[in-house]
Formats: structure tokens, C-alpha cells, sequence
């Protein structure tokens, strides 16, 4: 199940700023006090009951607990020790709440998944896995998870995606100018070239606090990295503090490149070695700690170019799937009787980027094209000529003109660096955005034992 669950997670996109990666529910939720890895057992709480009030609407016992199980499912896939279940359900009933203040906000704005974009996902999900839908329901079911349950959640993921890249994504902009200071700035830096895998813990401060406020929360942080330098489990503090977004992950942040880093965090992890423990990060957002799992280098970047060009034609009311089909079958057959591929791509293709050159796309990266075009064109030699084929843009013939290595350090070192700074903002732009979104709602809990 491991391997489906982060399947679903690479394919949805970037959710791990929204909610925890709980991409799936049990279809039989035990009570989180029954479970065998929480040493501290919480009062008993009827299934039924209210565990929060959130501005309008309610979060139930039921639904904590199925998400609780959750989540300790996968702290067990994760080898992470849960921390006791008293912080874990406080933790994951926030999760909870932060997800339900977006879900409301998406309704009101309109944001809806239909079935066919959310089934489409789904079964992209199960190709990764090399399952067919009837073998991934199985899978799931073998795992005691209800496959209505996992539905929604994906669905609850897409649309809470869809927000932020409305809300957050959108707003975020990147300038020439900002690519080529970044990269005069790190010019010769080999820290660039470099790739950190990274834990981390956040203890939030609200928005506005008072200087008593951070006081505590430095106090608290002071706390945890007092606790972690004394040789507690990193992830389990995570699970049981971190009010990050990757918290009921233990805190993985994955490989990042550096420039993929905050920079607050870039600066302290250059000076770090493999298994060291930061000492607190204050940003805007409150007080961090990381841990350096490991660390790896980047070689020079070659890639195989393709210089090719196609002719396209685009289907509607008139012209049908067949018609588009037929029409570049002659023109297929008259380019291989000897006319000019470019001249016919002038007179009849309706790329509006490409029919003026002749069709010429110019030399291509690997990726560039999109994969159902990338497949029928990579599966050609120089001077070859596909038969039709249909993508999202239309019907295509494609010829492969010629092929080339190419040292690609460079231009991806400033498409990099161009999606380093996105990142950075993105990140510090969302946690904001939820941060303000949990601050302004009105909450009112009912969990026993808090």
C-alpha cells in the first residue's frame, strides 16, 4: 500500500502544502485508542459525536478517527514511531480543520472535480502502480481501505490543489531579472549542484503575535531541539509538534536541490553534515529546526536532442477524427512520392507556431513535447516519417530529421534556478495563506482530553 499512497501523491501534485498525504480511509476505522502503537490512551468518545466546530460546519469523531488510523498506518510504512495518540489526534484533527477551511472556501468559489478528471486520475494512479483498476481496487481492499473512501479523498485533494494554485500559484511571479541575480549571486557555487534530503519541524507563530506568544512558541521550540539533541526520534517529534505541512509525514521534506531551499535554510544546511540537527531558523512563519539526512552531488546534464517537424491538422464540427486522419495519410503519402514535407506543412498544417517554418519544431529536449507526441516521434529514425497520430492538439504527421548530445548544464541550471525561486515564494506565500485562513475561522473543539 506504501507504494500506491505515494503514487497518488506524485500524481495529484504538489498537495503536501494542503494536507497530509491521507490519500486513502479505512473501510473499517477502528478507535485511534485501540491502536496498538499509542502507549497513551485518550478518553473514549462516542463515533457519532462533534470533536470541532469549524466556522459553519463540524468535523466528527468518525472522521478523526478513520483519519487518525490513517495516518498510523503510514508512520508504520514510514518506519516512524508515532508519538503518543493524544498529540496525534490534536495534530491530525488540525490537518482537519485547516483542510476543511479550504474545501468551503473551494465550494464557494466554485471549484468542483467532475467524475471523468477524477476517474482519469485514478487510473493514472493504478498504471503507476502497473495495476489495472480491478486489480488496484483489490489492493486497496486488501489493505482494508474502502475504495468510495479513497475516491474521495483524491477528490478533496484535486480541488484543495486547484485553490491553492488559484489563491497562491497564480500570484507568483518570477522576473529575468530575479533568474540572473539568483544566479550571478551563486555563480561557481557548487552548492547548486548539490541535493539535500532534509527533515524538518515547524513550531508556528500566528500571525500578528504578541511578544508573549513567540515567547512561548521559542520556548516550545527550544523544547523540541533540547529533546532531539538529547536523542529523541526526529520524525516522531515531527508527528507530534511540527505545525509544518510535512508534519504526519515526520517531517520529510524529500531531495530538494539547494536552490529549492528557503533561504534561511539554504544558509544553514551548507555548513551541516549527514545526520546533524540545526539549532532554531526564525522566519516569518515561526521557528524552525531541520535534519540532514543526506546530501548528493549533480553531474553535467546531457540529454538527446531531436530536430523535428510535423504537420497538424485540428478536428471539430467539420472536420471529424477520420477526415483529419485520411487527409494526412495523402499528405504522408505524397511527402514519400517525393514533395516538399515543408510546403505541404506551410499549406495544410494548422500549428500556428510551426506552418510558418515549415513545420520545423527546432531541436527538442526530452520532456518538451507532450508524451503521447515524444512516444510516436522517439520511436522514429533520422528521415523517418510517422503514420497519423492523435494527441490532445490534433492528428500529426512527425518526421525526425536528425539527432544530437547536447550539454544541457546550463539552460536547465537557469530553468532550475527560474523554479527554485517559484518554489521559495510558493512556499512562504501558501504558509502564509493557511495561516491567515486558520487564523481568521472560527474553531471550537469538543476533543476529549484537550
Amino acid at each position: 500500500m506504501k507504494r500506491i499512497l505515494v503514487a497518488a501523491a506524485l500524481l495529484v501534485g504538489s498537495l503536501s502544502f494542503l494536507a497530509p498525504s491521507s490519500y486513502a480511509a479505512p473501510s473499517q476505522p477502528a478507535p485511534a485508542a485501540t491502536q496498538p502503537a499509542a502507549q497513551n490512551a485518550a478518553p473514549a468518545q462516542p463515533l457519532n459525536s462533534v470533536v470541532a466546530v469549524v466556522n459553519d460546519d463540524v468535523i466528527t469523531a468518525v472522521e478523526l478517527a478513520k483519519r487518525v488510523h490513517t495516518v498510523l498506518m503510514q508512520l508504520r510504512q514510514n518506519n516512524t514511531p508515532p508519538p503518543p495518540l493524544q498529540l496525534l489526534r490534536r495534530q491530525v484533527l488540525e490537518r482537519l480543520i485547516v483542510e476543511r477551511l479550504q474545501l468551503t472556501m473551494a465550494a464557494n468559489k466554485g471549484i468542483k472535480v467532475g467524475d471523468e478528471q477524477l476517474n482519469a486520475v485514478i487510473g493514472r494512479i493504478a498504471a503507476q502502480n502497473k495495476l489495472t483498476l480491478d486489480q488496484f481496487r483489490a489492493a486497496l481492499a486488501k489493505e482494508g481501505v474502502a475504495f468510495a473512501d479513497f475516491r474521495t479523498q483524491i477528490r478533496d485533494q484535486i480541488i484543495m490543489n486547484d485553490l491553492r494554485q488559484r489563491e497562491v500559484d497564480s500570484q507568483v511571479h518570477v522576473t529575468p531579472e530575479e533568474v540572473d541575480e539568483f544566479l550571478t549571486r551563486n555563480a561557481g557555487s557548487s552548492n547548486l549542484n548539490v541535493e539535500y534530503h532534509l527533515g524538518h519541524i515547524l513550531i508556528s507563530v500566528p500571525e500578528g503575535a504578541s511578544p508573549e506568544q513567540v515567547q512561548q512558541a521559542r520556548a516550545k521550540a527550544e523544547k523540541v531541539l533540547t529533546q532531539l539533541r538529547g536523542g529523541a526520534d526526529f520524525k516522531q517529534e515531527a508527528a507530534s509538534y511540527s505545525g509544518g505541512q510535512h508534519a504526519l509525514q515526520g517531517g520529510d521534506l524529500g531531495w530538494r536541490r539547494w536552490g529549492q531551499l528557503p533561504t534561511e535554510f539554504a544558509n544553514a544546511v551548507v555548513t551541516m553534515a549527514p545526520g546533524d540537527i540545526s539549532g532554531l531558523i526564525r522566519t516569518s512563519s515561526g521557528f524552525h529546526i531541520i535534519k540532514l539526512y543526506e546530501k548528493r552531488g549533480e553531474k553535467r546534464e546531457m540529454v538527446t536532442q531531436t530536430h523535428a517537424r510535423h504537420i497538424l491538422i485540428r478536428t471539430n464540427d467539420i472536420t471529424s477524427d477520420y477526415d483529419a486522419r485520411t487527409k494526412l495519410s495523402r499528405l504522408r503519402d505524397r511527402i514519400l512520392a517525393g514533395e516538399s514535407f515543408a510546403d505541404l506543412a506551410r499549406a495544410n498544417s494548422e500549428d500556428p507556431g510551426s506552418a510558418s517554418k515549415g513545420g520545423d519544431l527546432g531541436w527538442v529536449n526530452p520532456g518538451s513535447l507532450v508524451p503521447e507526441f515524444e512516444k510516436q516521434m522517439d520511436a522514429l529514425k533520422p528521415g523517418q516519417i510517422s503514420q497519423p497520430f492523435k494527441t490532445q492538439f490534433g492528428w500529426h504527421i512527425v518526421q525526425v530529421l536528425g539527432r544530437r548530445q547536447r550539454d544541457n548544464t546550463d539552460e536547465l541550471r537557469q530553468a532550475r534556478a527560474e523554479e527554485a525561486i517559484r518554489q521559495r515564494k510558493i512556499e512562504a506565500a501558501t504558509q502564509d495563506w493557511l495561516r491567515r485562513l486558520r487564523d481568521e475561522a472560527y474553531v471550537e473543539y469538543h476533543l476529549n482530553g484537550n
